[in-house]
């Protein structure tokens, strides 16, 4: 098992920008690529970024625009997405998932171990 724990939601509003972080309780760094999803109320759950374990690669969803960006720390215990200019349509339960395949892809199903999620809402 690995837990993973997301941390830094809350409320802002549009066009601010905030970071959320992803990491393992008790486990040192997680060694393994990391994705990033969101799901909104009634709303199917989405991919939205994500970082293989060498952290030189990562993947995103087309409709970020760039906006998002997913990077690990330098001694790999955090992964990070930090979000820009954010939407009203931003707002969701982020959640952060690991895979021990190396899977960095956009299918929730290449992912083995999924945090609580954290709540970002955009509004004004």
């Amino acid at each position: 098992q690995m837990p993973l724990e997301e941390s830094g939601g809350g409320l802002v509003q549009p066009g601010d920008s905030l970071t959320l972080s992803c990491g393992s309780p008790g486990r040192p760094s997680i060694n393994f690529a990391v994705g990033w999803f969101r799901q909104a109320p009634g709303k199917v759950r989405e991919f939205v970024a994500a970082i293989a374990r060498d952290r030189n690669n990562s993947n995103y969803a087309d409709s970020q625009s760039g906006r998002f960006k997913v990077f690990r720390d330098s001694a790999g215990k955090l992964v990070y997405l930090q979000m820009s200019n954010l939407r009203p349509e931003d707002t969701a339960t982020y959640t952060c998932a690991a895979s021990v395949y190396g899977y960095y892809g956009d299918n929730y199903a290449g992912y083995n171990y999924w945090g609580q999620g954290t709540q970002v809402t955009v509004s004004a």
